[in-house]
C-alpha cells in the first residue's frame, strides 16, 4: 500500500472515535499494552523523558507550547496530539515536522497481523505508532496529549516525568461522568508516581480536591499554576483570551522543569513562545485564516470553550456584526452551548464531514427554534462563499467553529 492507502486502511478497518463516538472508546488499556509489548515496549526507551498532559480544555495548546519551547532550546522533541485537522501525520511530530509517510506505510504493513489478532481501535494503533517512531528517532523529550479522560486513555502507559492537568469542565459526560468530581478522577488517572504534577489554578474546588488527593496518594508534588511574567504574555503567539490561563500553566511547567535540572535558556523560551505554530504545527486556535473579510476559526467545542470564544468575539465587534459558520457532532450536549450564541448574528449551518457530524437540516431547525437566524448549507465551500458575500456587504467578522471537525473542513478549503 502507498501512504494514502495505508491511512485509508486505518480509517476504514479500525473503530475510530471521531466517526463512531462512544462505541469506539475502550474502557481499559489492555490492547495498547499488548501492541507495545509486541513492539518491544518502545515507550520504555530509557533515554526519553515524558510530559503527560490531560485536561478538558487547553491540553493541545499547552502540549504544543511546551514542545515548541523544548525544541527551541535544542532538545529533540516528540509531540503526540489528536485529532488531526488535515493530514493524519499531524498527530505525530518531531520538532514540528510530521512523521514521514514512509514510516506510516512500513508501520501499518508490519503490524497488520497484530491488528487482526488484537483488534485495536484507531487511537490505540496511532499511540503505538507514535511511541515506536519516537524510539526509532531517539527523541530527548516526548510530549503526550491525552486523547480522552486520562485513567483509561491509551496514552496512560507512561509514567510522566512531569504531569500537567490543564482544566476540568463538562465534556464527554457519557464516558467520563456528569459530575466534576468524576471527570477529575478520570483526568487525575495520569498521576501514578512521585514525579511532579502541575495543575491549572482555576479548577473548581470539588474537582481540584480529587486531583490533589490522587497526587498525595502517589507522593507527587502538586503545584498550582501561577501568573507568567508580562513578557511571556506579550510574546505568546496564541492570541485567544482563554490562552491566558494556559500561559500560567505553561510558565509553571517550565519553572518545574528548571527545578528538575532541565537546561532552558530564557531567550530560547521566548523564541519558542513566539513561534509555536512553526515549531509544533499547532493550528485552529483563534487562527486568523483571512484578513479581508476577517475570518477566524477556533476548535473550542464545549461549554467553557465556547463561552471564552463568544466573549472574545464580542470584544472585537458588537454581536450583530459577527457571521458564524457552525457545525457540531450529533452526540454533543448542544443545548447549553447554543444558548451562549448571540441572538443577532447570522449562522450558516454545515455538517462536519465525519460520521458523527450532526445533520445540517436538523441543526438548522434547532437554531431556528431558539430564535437564531440560521441557514442550512450542504457543504463547507457553499457556507464560506455565502458568509464572505454577506460579510463584505456588512463589514462583518466571520467565525468558523462549533467542532474541531468543522474547523478541519474549513482549513481544507483555504
Amino acid at each position: 500500500m502507498n501512504y494514502q492507502e495505508s491511512v485509508d486502511f486505518l480509517f476504514s478497518q479500525l473503530p475510530m472515535f471521531q466517526n463512531e463516538g462512544k462505541s469506539a472508546y475502550k474502557t481499559d488499556i489492555t490492547n495498547t499494552v499488548l501492541l507495545l509489548e509486541a513492539l518491544g515496549n518502545p515507550h520504555l526507551y530509557v533515554s526519553t523523558k515524558w510530559i503527560h498532559v490531560a485536561g478538558t480544555n487547553g491540553k493541545g495548546s499547552v502540549s504544543s507550547s511546551l514542545a515548541a519551547i523544548l525544541t527551541s532550546n535544542g532538545y529533540k522533541t516528540g509531540l503526540y496530539t489528536s485529532p488531526h485537522l488535515i493530514d493524519f501525520r499531524e498527530r505525530i511530530r518531531i520538532n514540528g515536522e510530521c512523521i514521514s509517510e514512509t514510516f506510516v506505510i512500513d508501520f501499518v504493513a508490519s503490524v497488520r497481523q497484530l491488528m487482526i489478532d488484537i483488534k485495536p481501535s484507531f487511537f490505540e494503533i496511532t499511540v503505538a505508532m507514535a511511541f515506536e517512531y519516537f524510539k526509532q528517532q531517539q527523541i530527548d523529550w516526548g510530549i503526550i496529549e491525552v486523547g480522552l479522560g486520562g485513567r483509561l486513555d491509551s496514552t496512560n502507559v507512561i509514567e510522566g516525568d512531569l504531569k500537567v492537568i490543564t482544566s476540568i469542565g463538562f465534556d464527554h459526560m457519557d464516558l467520563l461522568g456528569d459530575q466534576l468530581e468524576q471527570i477529575a478522577f478520570e483526568k487525575a488517572g495520569i498521576i501514578k508516581g512521585p514525579s511532579p504534577t502541575v495543575i491549572q489554578r482555576d479548577i473548581p474546588n470539588q474537582a481540584l480536591n480529587v486531583i490533589l488527593n490522587q497526587a498525595k496518594s502517589c507522593g507527587s508534588d502538586a503545584i498550582l499554576s501561577i501568573d507568567a511574567p508580562t513578557e511571556w504574555y506579550q510574546n505568546f503567539e496564541l492570541k485567544g483570551k482563554y490562552q491566558q490561563l494556559n500561559m500560567s500553566t505553561i510558565f509553571t511547567a517550565i519553572e518545574v522543569l528548571k527545578s528538575m535540572g532541565v537546561s532552558l535558556d530564557e531567550s530560547q523560551i521566548q523564541n519558542g513562545l513566539s513561534n509555536i505554530v512553526k515549531l509544533s504545527g499547532l493550528r485552529g486556535r483563534w487562527e486568523i485564516i483571512k484578513q479581508d473579510p476577517l475570518i477566524i476559526c477556533d476548535t473550542g467545542h464545549n461549554e467553557d470553550g465556547i463561552r471564552f470564544i463568544i466573549d472574545q468575539l464580542n470584544s472585537l465587534k458588537s454581536a450583530q456584526d459577527i457571521i458564524f459558520i457552525w457545525g457540531m457532532v450529533k452526540d454533543k450536549d448542544r443545548k447549553k452551548i447554543l444558548s451562549l450564541l448571540p441572538k443577532d448574528s447570522t449562522y450558516f449551518i454545515v455538517k462536519p464531514q465525519v460520521q458523527r457530524g450532526h445533520d445540517s437540516y436538523l441543526m438548522t431547525q434547532e437554531f431556528i427554534e431558539l430564535g437564531l437566524n440560521a441557514k442550512e448549507c450542504h457543504e463547507m465551500p457553499e457556507a464560506i462563499e455565502q458568509a464572505i458575500l454577506l460579510a463584505k456587504n456588512n463589514d462583518s467578522i466571520i467565525f468558523i467553529g462549533g467542532s474541531t471537525f468543522t474547523v478541519a473542513d474549513a482549513l481544507k478549503n483555504f
